[in-house]
């Protein structure tokens, strides 16, 4: 949970608060790393002289949806060098980040964390020249657009976090600039989940989650930053309220939301709250909640115990509905410099070759550069997961195991259809310390 100071910086850390990720379903080994190569090995690194760097160590620490121990050891592999993976929660990730900055060489920072970790000092500007496939990222990071759509800025764009007017910049720059905070690497569009052999009907709304017929059965995601958003999102598509920023909300509009939450609370809507992957994937298997605010793969995880499970296409219509976003990205670290400094570029290249495109394409999250996640994927994984077209064959997740039948169309559609119909994003709000308060009023009620 973010603490109560503004920065959203947890003083103390409870090592129980580890598994709150998406994020323990991708629990990994080196041993299938293999197996979700696609199609091959990777050729061409390191273009740095091995042998001045066969002993350096990277350390990417962040969240375990993101920072996967299995890209890790495959980049080792083609590198040269050894890369090491360190899972932390979000709270824990970015106090580590500020207070701890040279224990860490590639930080895995959200939108906002990337905000903060620049007024804070504690990375570099990254050269947008010396990123080989910078030119071919999607318009969506570098432009703030896709398909002339522009993409909506409330909470923190993945484009409004990404560029410094130089490489010691504490602030954001508004346009384009040779300067970048991180390198985006893995970004998806959440909703709602929901069984449809218990809900009766399809779900396309985020209001649904506060219908009175499902009493009891409903549950949300109880991490205050992205809880309160998608309570804002469902309190906007019933007609309560409309939000001037769902991402930025003013006292008031934090008041509202948290009082309507206990008041739904009080009244036994909530079957309950959760906080880690697993718990959303069992109350939904289990029956106990029928629909929730869920993140893509708990829904897969929840179909592959074959049991009916639908994440809800909540596109955006007459001003409102949509996804909440999400990306994470790579940043530099300030402290490195010299040969660590060059190992740290060749390893974010690497990330944008493909192979971790293509592995976590593989669970429903997206890849900055689809041209390269598509070279490590089987044309019917591409057809699926980007095109929205119906599985030519069985769909696998990265280490083998079925997910969906061929014919299953991914809920949502296209990559297009679902992220120009994103509406948020992950954010840090100016009134943090107060809204985690009052999150925290909602929790005891």
């Amino acid at each position: 949970m973010i603490s109560d100071n503004p920065d959203g910086i947890a003083p103390k850390v409870d090592e129980a608060e580890n598994h709150v990720s998406r994020r323990s379903f991708l629990k990994v080994g080196a041993a299938v790393a293999g197996a979700a190569a696609g199609s091959g090995a990777i050729t061409g690194f390191p273009t740095i002289w091995a042998q001045e760097i066969k002993d350096i160590e990277l350390r990417h620490v962040g969240v375990s949806y993101s920072v996967v121990k299995a890209i890790g050891d495959q980049a080792s592999k083609d590198l040269g060098f050894k890369v090491t993976m360190q899972n932390l929660d979000t709270s824990a990730a970015i106090n580590r980040f500020i207070t701890q900055p040279n224990t860490v060489d590639i930080a895995d920072l959200e939108g906002w964390q990337a905000k903060l970790a620049a007024k804070r000092g504690v990375i570099q500007g990254i050269e947008a020249k010396k990123i080989k496939e910078f030119d071919n990222f999607l318009p969506i990071f570098t432009k703030g657009e896709l398909d002339g759509h522009k993409i909506p800025r409330q909470g923190i764009s993945p484009y409004e976090a990404l560029y410094l007017a130089k490489p010691d910049a504490t602030e954001l720059h508004d346009g384009v600039t040779e300067w970048l905070t991180n390198v985006p690497q893995v970004y998806n569009a959440d909703s709602i989940g929901y069984r449809p052999d218990l809900v009766g009907h399809t779900v396309t709304e985020w209001k649904d989650l506060i219908d009175p017929k499902f009493k009891g059965k409903a549950a949300i995601l109880d991490v205050p930053a992205i809880g309160i958003m998608d309570a804002a999102l469902t309190f906007e598509s019933a007609g309560l309220i409309t939000y001037a920023n769902k991402g930025n909300m003013t006292k008031k509009e934090i008041d509202f939301t948290c009082d309507k939450l206990i008041e739904l609370k009080k009244d036994g809507h909530f079957r309950a709250t959760w906080t880690t992957f697993d718990q959303s994937v069992q109350l939904m298997a289990a029956g106990e909640v029928v629909i929730q605010s869920m993140w893509s793969p708990a829904v897969a995880a929840v179909r592959v115990k074959q049991i009916p499970c639908t994440y809800a296409p909540v596109n955006i219509k007459n001003g409102k509905e949509g996804y909440r976003g999400w990306c994470n990205g790579m940043g530099l670290m300030k402290h490195l410099t010299g040969k660590k400094l060059e190992a740290a570029y060749e390893y974010m290249n690497w990330y944008m070759s493909g192979w971790q495109g293509a592995f976590v394409s593989r669970y429903g999250y997206y890849s900055p550069v689809p041209s390269t996640a598509k070279k490590f994927m089987t044309p019917a994984e591409y057809a699926f997961w980007y095109e929205g077209k119906p599985a030519p064959e069985e769909v696998k997740d990265p280490y083998g195991v079925a997910m969906e039948k061929a014919g299953t169309v991914r809920d949502g559609g296209s990559f297009t259809e679902r992220v120009t119909n994103i509406s948020c994003w992950n954010t840090l709000m100016d009134e943090a310390a107060y809204m985690n308060k009052r999150w925290n009023d909602f929790k005891v009620a």
